[in-house]
């Protein structure tokens, strides 16, 4: 039976209650997750190891209202902590939570990989990932058909990877200067929502490897072979170009921003002051409500 105040709520929703996927979280009382939970990390032991994770709720939460669910997941040598704080090299959350102002909002949830990475050893950091996804949703109200993934270069492997395993579980992800070989792709025939970007003199992990994994997406999601690309920007001109592919499949687009800079998490514009970085996520992130 639903609690009394989710049921309320459906009552008066009834349109948007038929495109819901409701966590078990919706209409309780939060038991595990607090505000602290942004600075003091939640503990799970998978496959016998300790493993930590924050969780960073939305301004005025409210246990009846269905929310996005985001992993923000570090580079290799970062923490969630950096990720959190916007040091390191990143910006907070890699600078969604400014851009979400609509009716829908988003938990943020950034957890540390083992040795300051997602290597996904034996498909290891999938399943603490799911862990940590049951648990949230055991806890916080969730539209489990808006959960997301973004991450730079590991942390953009590891989005890239929970793409490939997890499938009808992710709505879209956001991979940031990636490679497909690093954290692995178990599955990877499902069609999911997919937005890469990657610098064309990126010397730690070459754009090769970038498209590779777009192209894995391009296949499942039947976008048409016949899409013209944007050409790469000029070597030297500080731009960007974006492609967005034809004949996807309906609500499972792809799109591809090339730039001209290195491996970066904050590509810039020649003369800007702030990264196009966030935006462009955002925008991608947003079609989907």
């Amino acid at each position: 039976m639903l609690p009394p105040s989710l049921a309320l709520l459906l009552a008066y929703l009834p349109a948007l209650a038929l495109s819901l996927k409701l966590s078990p979280g919706c209409g309780t009382t939060p038991k595990l997750i607090t505000t602290a939970s942004t600075t003091t990390p939640l503990a799970l032991t998978v496959n016998g190891k300790s493993r930590n994770f924050f969780v960073r709720l939305p301004e005025n939460y409210n246990s009846t209202h269905p929310y996005r669910f985001i992993f923000t997941l570090h580079a290799l040598g970062g923490t969630a902590t950096g990720v959190i704080t916007g040091t390191g090299g990143y910006v907070p959350y890699y600078g969604l939570p400014p851009l979400i102002n609509d009716t829908v909002g988003a938990i943020f949830v950034a957890p540390n990989g083992l040795n300051n990475g997602w290597g996904n050893q034996g498909g290891e950091d999938v399943t603490f990932l799911k862990q940590v996804i049951t648990t949230v949703e055991a806890d916080l109200c969730v539209d489990q058909n808006l959960r997301f993934s973004t991450g730079f270069s590991y942390g953009a492997a590891m989005s890239y990877s929970l793409a490939c395993s997890l499938g009808k579980e992710i709505r879209a992800v956001a991979v940031l200067s990636g490679n497909p070989q690093i954290s692995g792709c178990e599955g990877g025939t499902e069609a999911v929502a997919y937005y890469g970007q990657h610098g064309t003199s990126d010397n730690v992990l070459p754009i090769s490897g970038g498209r590779q994994m777009r192209d894995r997406f391009l296949k499942n999601n039947g976008c048409a072979t016949t899409t013209t690309e944007a050409a790469e920007p000029a070597k030297g001109g500080g731009g960007r170009a974006k492609t967005v592919y034809t004949g996807c499949t309906a609500g499972k687009p792809v799109v591809w921003v090339t730039f001209d800079g290195p491996h970066t998490p904050t590509p810039k514009g020649q003369g800007e002051s702030e990264t196009w970085s966030p935006k462009e996520t955002w925008e991608f992130f947003s079609q989907f409500k």
